[in-house]
């Protein structure tokens, strides 16, 4: 009797428990909590693309590649031009490390976001035809957070590899170029934080787009279930979009970029 009354203690228990857990049902479909699962799995998925590309930053990838602020190219041929193609090889290959350095040190900080994203908006985030929208709302509520840690491991790593007095004598020799209307900013530590940050954003909303439009991305059971549900809800409402292997759209560049 007794074992009995406590294996129905422990049944109630677990059936409470498990309903919290799994929070409300949305729209006789998935929990909130689904939802929000399959949305981090994405996220996730993008976010470790990123970080293998920032691993090997000088494999001639041009996203993780650093680049000069505003017109990039004319700023490089004009350096080049003036003699300094060793120094601007020098410096964009520390500042390119000096990105993927960041990037991977605070590779806990992206994860740690992904997963505590509010379960709470998974169901607009899902049931949406904004291929980029937990992207979004990922880069909205971390990116202070980020450029906050960033910033000092750039500004660290810029100075132990000597890239800072590399980008001192480079953009003495462009600013003293006449008949220049723009010149080049004494410090890029902020750039190039930003442009990490930017980066990495940019391959999550690629894979997010991905997984959102092209059935081939969705690798998992989970993210099968989750956005196929997805892809049914938006079918209902005449808005789903499910595109070959190569018809997803990139996701626009930055405006840091």
């Amino acid at each position: 009797m007794i074992k009995r009354l406590f294996f129905s203690i422990v049944l109630a228990a677990s059936l409470f428990f498990s309903g919290c857990d799994t929070l409300q049902s949305v729209g006789g479909g998935l929990s909130q909590l689904q939802m929000a699962a399959g949305l981090r799995e994405a996220l996730t998925q993008g976010l470790f693309s990123g970080f293998d590309a920032f691993a090997n930053p000088n494999q001639g990838n041009p996203l993780v590649r650093f680049a000069f602020p505003g017109d990039a190219a004319k700023i490089e041929k004009t350096l080049r031009d003036l003699g300094l193609s060793s120094v601007v090889n020098q410096m964009t290959s520390k500042f390119t490390n000096a990105m993927g350095q960041a990037v991977l040190e605070a590779k806990p900080v992206f994860l740690n976001a992904v997963k505590n994203m509010s379960i709470t908006d998974a169901a607009s985030l899902l049931l949406t035809n904004n291929h980029h929208a937990a992207t979004d709302y990922f880069k909205t509520q971390m990116s202070p957070d980020l450029m906050t840690r960033f910033r000092p491991i750039v500004d660290n790593t810029v100075k132990t590899s000597g890239a800072d007095k590399d980008y001192q004598t480079i953009a003495r020799a462009y600013n003293a170029v006449p008949f220049l209307s723009k010149k080049l900013e004494p410090d890029l530590n902020q750039f190039i934080a930003g442009r990490a940050i930017d980066a990495m954003f940019l391959y999550v909303a690629n894979e997010e787009e991905k997984i959102r439009t092209n059935l081939s991305f969705r690798k998992t059971a989970l993210l099968k279930t989750v956005f196929g549900y997805a892809d049914q809800q938006l079918r209902n409402k005449g808005t789903a979009i499910i595109s070959d292997p190569s018809g997803f759209a990139r996701y626009p560049a930055m405006a840091r970029f």
